[in-house]
C-alpha cells in the first residue's frame, strides 16, 4: 500500500538535496546527546543534592538510552504514515517540557521518570532526523551524509560535555536541562521553517510485517547490532567516567567537562576518515576498522584499570588515550554500521531506519544496565573489554 509522506527525495536536484535538512537533523542530533553530555559532569552533584548511591544516578543515564530506543518503531511508522514534520514537532515539543521539567526535581523518582520521557522524545527527534537524510541520500555518499551528522554529535561530546563541567563548577545542575529545553525551541522553530512538502513515496510495508521482513535479513540486522555494541562501550564509559575521574584521579568538574574537548577532537578524526574515505574503501571495510580499534580499546582499558591499576598521572594519560581511541573508533563504525542496515532494508521506507535505531539504542541501554550490576571498581572495565571484543567479532561476521 503507497504511504502518503515527504517528496520523493531523489528526483531534487543536490542544492536542493542540502539545503535544510541536513542542519535540521544535525540540530536534532545535537539535542539529544547533549541531553547527556551536560548532564555527565554533574553526576556527582546530583547523587549528593538529592541524596542517591552512585548506581541510581548512573541509571539515569542508563534509562535514558532505553528509553529512547523502546518508540522508534512507533517514530518510524508515524513518520511514514503522518509524514516527518508532525512526529519530529511532537517529539521537540515533548523533549522541551521534559526538560524544564528536569530542572525543578527533587526526587529521584522524578528524576527517573522525566529522563525517561526526555529519553523517548530524544529518539523520536533523532530517528526523524536520520530518517530524512536517509530519503535524500543512499549508499557510501549516505555514509558520508551520516559522518557529517556525526559533527553535530561532536559538538555535543565535547562543548557539551564543557559547558556542564563549567555548570558544574559555577552553577548548578539544573542549569543544564534548561539548555537543553533552549536548543529543543531552537530545533523546534527550525522544523517548521524547513520546507518537507507532502507527496505520495515509494511503496512500504507497514508496521510489524515490514519488521519482520527487516529481522530476517542477516545483511540487516548485523551491521545495526555492530553500531549498537560499539554504542555500548561509549555509554558504559559515559556512566562510569564522572566518578572514575573523580575518585580515581581526583578530577574536578570542569577538568572533566574539559576532557570531553578532546574526546570531540577523537570523534572528530574518526567522522573525517569516514567523509574522506568512505567512497574509496566503503562501508564494509570501514566498518571493520572502525570495531577493531573499539575492541583494542576495550581490551586495554580492561588491563589499566582491572588488571594493573595504573597509578597518579600516567593512569590518567593512559586512560584518557584509550577512551579516545574507543571514541574515534565508534566514530568511524557508527555511520558505516547504519549506512550498510538501511541500505539493506531501503525498501521498508522509514521503518528501516528506525528498527536500525531500536536495535542499537537497545543493546546500548541494556548492556549500560548490566554494568551496573556488576561489582563496583573494576566491574565496568569488564564490561567495556567484553563489549569492545564482541563489538569487533560481529563486524567480522557482518561483512562476511
Amino acid at each position: 500500500m503507497s504511504l502518503v509522506t515527504e517528496r520523493a527525495p531523489l528526483a531534487m536536484t543536490p542544492a536542493q538535496r542540502g539545503r535544510g535538512i541536513l542542519p535540521l537533523a544535525c540540530l536534532v542530533v545535537f539535542m539529544a546527546q547533549m541531553a547527556t553530555t551536560v548532564y555527565l559532569p554533574s553526576l556527582p552533584e546530583v547523587a549528593r543534592d538529592l541524596a542517591l548511591r552512585q548506581s541510581q544516578v548512573e541509571l539515569s543515564i542508563s534509562l535514558f538510552v532505553l528509553a529512547a530506543a523502546l518508540p522508534l518503531l512507533f517514530w518510524g511508522r508515524a513518520a511514514d504514515a503522518y509524514g516527518r514534520r508532525a512526529p519530529l514537532l511532537g517529539s521537540l515539543a515533548l523533549f522541551l517540557l521534559s526538560s524544564l521539567g528536569l530542572a525543578f526535581c527533587t526526587t529521584l523518582t522524578q528524576l527517573l521518570c522525566l529522563r525517561v520521557v526526555q529519553g523517548m522524545a530524544a529518539g523520536g527527534a533523532t530517528i526523524v532526523g536520520r530518517i530524512l537524510v536517509r530519503d535524500y541520500w543512499q549508499g557510501n555518499e549516505l555514509a558520508r551524509r551520516l559522518s557529517l551528522l556525526s559533527m553535530a554529535f561532536i559538538c555535543a561530546l565535547g562543548g557539551g560535555q564543557f559547558v556542564g563541567g563549567l555548570i558544574a563548577r559555577y552553577a548548578h545542575w539544573p542549569l543544564g536541562f534548561g539548555l537543553m529545553a533552549l536548543v529543543a525551541l531552537l530545533a523546534l522553530g527550525l522544523t517548521l521553517a524547513v520546507p518537507i512538502e507532502p507527496v505520495a513515496t515509494a511503496k512500504a510495508d507497514a508496521g510489524w510485517h515490514a519488521v519482520r521482513c527487516l529481522l530476517a535479513r542477516r545483511r540487516y540486522v548485523l551491521p545495526a547490532c555492530v553500531g549498537g555494541l560499539g554504542y555500548a562501550v561509549l555509554v558504559t564509559l559515559q556512566e562510569s567516567s564522572p566518578f572514575v575521574f573523580r575518585h580515581d584521579f581526583s578530577l574536578g568538574a570542569a577538568a572533566f567537562g574539559s576532557l570531553g574537548l578532546l574526546f570531540a577532537l577523537s570523534y572528530l578524526a574518526g567522522s573525517l576518515r569516514v567523509h574522506r574515505q568512505a567512497l574509496r574503501l566503503g562501508a564494509p571495510r570501514l566498518l571493520v576498522r572502525g570495531a577493531l580499534q573499539v575492541g583494542l580499546a576495550g581490551l586495554a582499558i580492561w588491563l589499566l584499570m582491572g588488571v594493573w591499576h595504573a597509578p597518579g598521572l600516567v593512569g590518567l594519560l593512559l586512560f584518557v588515550l584509550l577512551y579516545g581511541l574507543a571514541v574515534f573508533g565508534q566514530a568511524v563504525l557508527f555511520p558505516n554500521s547504519m549506512a550498510l542496515a538501511v541500505d539493506e532494508g531501503r525498501d521498508q521506507g522509514g521503518m528501516a531506519m528506525a528498527l536500525c535505531g531500536f536495535l542499537q539504542q537497545m543493546l546500548a541501554g541494556a548492556a549500560g544496565m548490566l554494568a551496573l550490576v556488576l561489582p563496583h571498581g573494576a566491574g565496568w572495565a569488564v564490561a567495556v573489554c567484553c563489549l569492545g571484543l564482541a563489538t569487533w567479532w560481529l563486524a567480522r561476521l557482518a561483512v562476511k
